[in-house]
């Protein structure tokens, strides 16, 4: 079991959050025919698009960034591709006696913790968990009360802090992890000697940042940190820091348009060394920018799992679910996030409880989960605990034009050795 450790913001968030926290844990538990318990967000009656209308329904909630936030290039294909997921699952005979909907409870929280408390309060009563909930800052604004109701999410965001989170059903290396693999790959690459990082404040920029500062202390790099704002009109400091510090590789953690905007215009008041995107600053459209040129000559692009076209059984199966559609690792990542929720799902009714306290108790007991080869088989061991139950995996990328995702692979997954020897005690963003 992993030991709960809220981080100050998590910690505020509950206090707020106070008022709301009745100490409710769902709706009164039933027992069906074949002995099956439930409560809240699962039906006898089918789905509205039931593909077997004998079937029940579980229905999972999504909150995304969905129409004016900094990410929703990226989360508009991660939330069809998890419908795509779903509707699979369902056509090849649901969780048990029951299919899955995550259509009828899908909200936008425009990356705003406070809108997306609000809209998760609105759905909470209506589902059994979230299959995605997107954005470390706005996770962080509902996870006190989804510990008091017992309600599971699959984060679309990677922070250190889900390893020590129960309730958080988290895919791939987190930021701090994956920081320190790019790094490892800088020095070897670029023998660097210097870095900085440039991040959005939260546990999403912190986090990243950290994982340098980390990494940079034992690898014996200068580090310095510079924090700075969403939109592309916020970036001026942070580009003055990077023309000033010259360091040997910026690590980058924000949006794609601001990223795109940093590397643009320090290239073009000349900077020569090397930044490192963390995986949710890319976006394909960026080679249609003018800092496309900047882009290709000195950015490359860290990420947790193999892009799009990769040879797997999993992205096989998740081309087939999407045919027709423009390549976007966006659909790569709403795809693997969506593992873990089936592995608890099914072993929840095969357990007999597809309660929400039963779904966690799944979730805990969960020693591997099958990714279809997209990430290793050590992966999903929630069992483990937060340190060892750590996946610590990372490939690296490059702009590429001629790629159906706009990037191509530098480096396969990889474990670099100071993110093998790093004891995660706690989240990174603690240590910043």
């Amino acid at each position: 079991m992993r030991r709960p450790r809220p981080s100050a913001a998590v910690a505020l968030t509950a206090v707020l959050l106070a008022g709301a926290l009745t100490g409710c844990r769902g709706g009164d538990t039933t027992t069906d025919a074949s002995g099956l318990k439930t409560d809240v967000g699962v039906t006898s009656e089918p789905c509205p698009e039931a593909v077997d209308r004998n079937k029940g329904c579980i229905y999972l909630g999504i909150i995304s960034d969905l129409t004016e936030g900094p990410f929703r290039a990226l989360a508009v294909p991660i939330t069809d591709a998890q419908k795509a997921f779903w509707k699979r699952v369902n056509a090849a005979g649901g969780i048990g006696d029951h299919e899955v909907d995550v259509t009828r409870y899908v909200r936008d929280n425009k990356y705003n913790p406070q809108t997306h408390n609000q809209v998760y309060q609105e759905i909470k009563p209506n589902v059994l968990a979230l299959a995605q909930s997107l954005g470390s800052p706005t996770t962080g604004a509902i996870l006190a009360d989804m510990k008091a109701n017992n309600v599971i999410a699959a984060p679309a965001a990677w922070t250190s802090g889900y390893a020590f989170e129960d309730v958080i059903v988290e895919s791939g290396a987190n930021y701090c992890i994956e920081s320190m693999n790019a790094l490892d790959y800088a020095k070897e690459a670029y023998a660097a000697k210097s870095v900085m990082a440039v991040h959005l404040a939260g546990d999403y920029g912190d986090d990243a940042a950290a994982g340098a500062k980390l990494g940079a202390q034992t690898l014996g790099l200068r580090f310095n940190a510079v924090k700075t704002d969403s939109g592309a009109d916020k970036q001026a400091g942070a580009i003055q820091a990077i023309l000033a510090g010259k360091p040997d590789v910026v690590v980058l953690t924000m949006g794609p348009a601001d990223a795109a905007t940093i590397v643009g215009q320090a290239v073009a008041r000349g900077f020569t060394g090397r930044f490192i995107g963390t995986s949710p600053t890319w976006n394909p459209a960026l080679l249609q920018s003018p800092a496309a040129p900047a882009l290709l000559a000195r950015y490359e692009q860290t990420a947790p799992w193999n892009t799009w076209s990769s040879d797997t059984p999993g992205h096989r199966a998740l081309r087939e679910a999407l045919p027709g559609v423009t390549p976007n690792d966006g659909y790569t990542s709403g795809w693997v996030w969506s593992y873990p929720m089936k592995a608890a799902l099914t072993k929840a009714a095969a357990n007999g409880d597809l309660t929400r306290s039963g779904l966690l108790k799944a979730v805990k007991s969960l020693g591997s989960v099958d990714y279809e080869g997209m990430l290793p088989t050590t992966a999903g061991n929630y069992a483990a605990g937060a340190n060892d139950g750590a996946l610590r995996v990372t490939a690296v990328y490059k702009p590429d034009k001629a790629s159906p995702t706009g990037v191509s692979q530098v480096r396969d997954l990889f474990t670099g050795p100071t993110a093998k020897a790093y004891n995660l005690d706690r989240p990174c963003y603690e240590k910043l």
